[in-house]
């Protein structure tokens, strides 16, 4: 019940109506207890500045970002956690006691979590990302924190990848990522990589497109990590599992990146039987509809 002493948290992004954050972040709630309110505030591009400095007069307890917010929030931040500064990249906003928020990284959390539950190790393994997007970036990191032998960023826009893949080694002061066109498979290893699909292709109901389709990459692969969610198994994962890869979706880096968001704004911690039942929850959800 909304009263007057519920404390109002939210994600801004453009567009936001199809998130399933408000009802990951409504079971978090009821299940400590917490007398929290999660909403969606459709940002478009260029009133984010107007977005944060709302959110800061009217009490917002607690924000996320989400696409095409996530490197464009940071200017209007009073500090950021080392980790986002590292990734260059924002999703989750905390209060801070004199005033402005500072912002997260959760998404890394997550995935990093996520990697962990379905015992993906990248230490001395090839990884290819597809995407050079806000996922990709996290994906990069991720990895390259994992100790990754070589990262090979694939994207349709060479220049988009190239760009992610210096930002990746200028952060980590290393030479372990390098861009390439999506469909060029001349510099990679021939096989036991591990596959990170980091764009919306597949995204339900775009159900019957994959980002790549092509022997000489998915071939590549003995382990997929899509973090499309829905559906619950994408066209690339069905592809990849075709070709005797073990594929897996993006869920659990949702559920535990927003875990991660609801212990920053509350200080509680989520206990990992709480996440699994969220998770279950959502699961049951998607395939609902």
């Amino acid at each position: 019940m909304i009263s007057g002493k519920t404390r109002v948290c939210g994600l801004m992004g453009y567009p936001v109506a199809h998130s399933m954050s408000p009802f990951i972040q409504g079971k978090l709630a009821e299940a400590a207890g917490d007398d929290i309110a999660y909403v969606t505030f459709p940002v478009k591009p260029g009133s984010v500045g107007e977005a944060v400095r709302g959110a800061e007069a009217l009490g917002i307890c607690g924000m996320n970002v989400t696409v095409p917010h996530k490197k464009a929030v940071i200017p209007f931040l009073v500090s950021l956690d080392p980790g986002a500064e590292k990734v260059g990249a924002v999703n989750t906003l905390v209060p801070q006691e004199n005033g402005g928020y500072k912002g997260y990284n959760t998404d890394v959390i997550g995935l990093r979590r996520a990697f962990g539950q379905y015992g993906i190790d990248t230490e001395g393994r090839d990884v290819m990302i597809i995407g050079a997007g806000g996922g990709a970036r996290a994906a990069a990191f991720v990895c390259a924190e994992g100790k990754a032998s070589h990262i090979y960023i694939m994207n349709r826009s060479v220049e988009k990848g190239v760009a992610l893949a210096e930002d990746v080694n200028k952060s980590m002061e290393m030479s372990l990522c390098s861009g390439h066109a999506l469909d060029d498979v001349s510099g990679l290893p021939g096989s036991g990589m591990i596959a990170v699909q980091a764009t919306s292709v597949g995204l339900s109901p775009d159900i019957d497109s994959s980002p790549v389709e092509d022997e000489g990459i998915l071939g590549r692969a003995d382990t997929v990590f899509d973090l499309i969610y829905t559906p619950a198994e994408t066209k690339f994962m069905r592809l990849a599992k075709e070709r005797g890869a073990k594929a897996y979706n993006g869920l659990w880096m949702l559920v535990w990146q927003a875990v991660s968001a609801y212990e920053l704004w509350t200080g509680h911690s989520v206990d990992e039987e709480t996440a699994r039942r969220v998770y279950d929850e959502v699961l049951l959800k998607i395939n609902e509809n």
